[in-house]
């Protein structure tokens, strides 16, 4: 069954519910207290008018004068003749014979008390009450008053609540199918904006006009198109950048082996050839480690130790390894620190993030910059801080340095451009951040937390 069907069958369910607790509930139990209140007032004006009957009987007091007093009721009197009852005075004589097998009046001669209830005559319901007279020997005293008004109008009562139930379930039907459709119209353009997504077309946005859940389903669906595209556009990029950084190597060492084959070479050019070609399976190897490395971290499998790191140690094993870089270059390489700076992280991980931080100052700041590395505590967290006085990072560029594959100018002259990319997700890994300050030079900072225990 269609939704649009469900929904406003649902609706005719919880319209069709309330009627039926009116209709089978409320107005039987409204008859019930109707009938039940005549009864009791019958009950409780038979002793009066029967005392007043016996009272009356030598002053020759008749039906029709009780009935004049009590104008509700009609009152007759029955005299029992073995198991018949006759009917010796009414107030309705033309209508007498209808008493005769009345069962009130014979209960009320049978048991001695007042009895009271309801009877059918031909087609109309009476509220009826009987007592024998006090004195031994007399008659029934019977009352009786119609109530088939009552029952007539709790009947069209009835009626109205039935032809209104059928016009409002009509109306809840053609409501509920008529507002379910416009939700499954709004569903059904969501289902097609998924199955966009499903197929990668992430041009077309997914747009709600409503105000309501399905509205905030239909931005989450943006978003996640939004989100899917750039991973997309990123994926692509990754895969085309990817491709041409293993090309390169590659077609290097191509160019090199054919290079070898010529016997024409001298031993000094294929020397050359060879370090070319060693530096090239090299930055394969490395550029190998480091894709793996990604893949394991978007897979989350990367393993990262956390125990104390002197990072004062760590800025001196750096100084170390890049002081003979720094100087071939023409660049100055200094270490700076004051105090315990320990960290909670990985030794192996900070290491490599400053190796790729340092080494990233010495590429592209040029002949003449000082480079300093220095520790620093803050807090709850401590710091291991790159500085240059290079020409710095324009602004625009300072969201994108952590990027995958970004080079700062643009093109893809050296490096992988995967360092500094590989560091920021290492520094997160680690609960800590690596922040890129571009402004008088730049400034990269590893952030990360203070080890408290000592």
């Amino acid at each position: 069954m269609r939704l649009a069907w469900r929904l406003g069958l649902a609706l005719v369910v919880l319209v069709a519910g309330p009627l039926a607790v009116v209709y089978f509930s409320v107005v039987p139990s409204l008859e019930t207290r109707l009938v039940s209140s005549k009864v009791h007032r019958a009950q409780h004006q038979i002793g009066t008018i029967a005392n007043r009957y016996q009272s009356g009987l030598g002053a020759t007091l008749t039906a029709a004068d009780l009935a004049a007093q009590y104008p509700s009721y009609r009152v007759a009197v029955l005299t029992p003749v073995g198991q018949r009852l006759n009917v010796t005075d009414d107030s309705a004589p033309f209508t007498s014979s209808d008493l005769s097998g009345d069962a009130i009046a014979r209960r009320a001669a049978q048991s001695g008390r007042i009895e009271a209830g309801t009877v059918v005559r031909g087609r109309t319901h009476y509220a009826e009450a009987a007592r024998i007279a006090a004195i031994p020997d007399l008659p029934v005293v019977l009352i009786s008053t119609p109530i088939q008004g009552e029952l007539d109008d709790i009947q069209l009562v009835k009626r109205r609540i039935l032809l209104a139930g059928a016009a409002a379930l009509l109306a809840a039907l053609a409501l509920g199918f008529t507002a379910a459709s416009l939700h499954v119209r709004r569903i059904r353009r969501l289902e097609r904006a998924a199955n966009r997504i499903a197929h990668g077309e992430f041009g077309e946005p997914v747009v709600d006009h409503g105000s309501d859940e399905l509205t905030d389903l239909a931005d989450a669906f943006e978003h996640m198109r939004r989100r899917l595209a750039a991973l997309d556009d990123a994926r692509r990029e990754f895969v085309a950048n990817a491709s041409h950084e293993l090309r390169t190597p590659i077609f290097a060492l191509g160019a090199a082996l054919e290079l070898l084959e010529d016997e024409e070479v001298d031993e000094r050019t294929r020397d050359d050839f060879l370090e070319t070609m060693r530096d090239q399976v090299a930055r394969l190897t490395r550029m190998t480690a480091d894709l793996l490395d990604l893949t394991r971290m978007d897979a989350g499998r990367l393993p990262v130790e956390t125990e104390p790191v002197d990072l004062n140690a760590a800025a001196e094993v750096l100084g170390r390894e890049f002081e003979a870089a720094a100087r071939a270059g023409g660049r100055s390489l200094a270490v700076e620190t004051d105090g315990a700076v320990t960290a909670l992280a990985d030794p192996d991980q900070v290491l490599r993030i400053g190796r790729a931080v340092v080494e990233n100052a010495l590429v592209h700041t040029p002949p003449g910059t000082s480079v300093r590395i220095s520790t620093r505590a803050d807090g709850r967290r401590v710091a291991l801080e790159v500085v240059d006085d290079g020409p710095g990072v324009p602004a625009e560029q300072g969201e994108q340095v952590f990027e995958r594959f970004y080079r700062g100018d643009g093109t893809r002259a050296s490096g992988s451009g995967l360092g500094l990319a590989i560091a920021h997700e290492l520094a997160e890994l680690m609960q800590g951040e690596l922040e890129l300050d571009g402004n008088s030079g730049t400034r990269v900072t590893l952030l990360l937390p203070a080890d408290t225990s000592t």
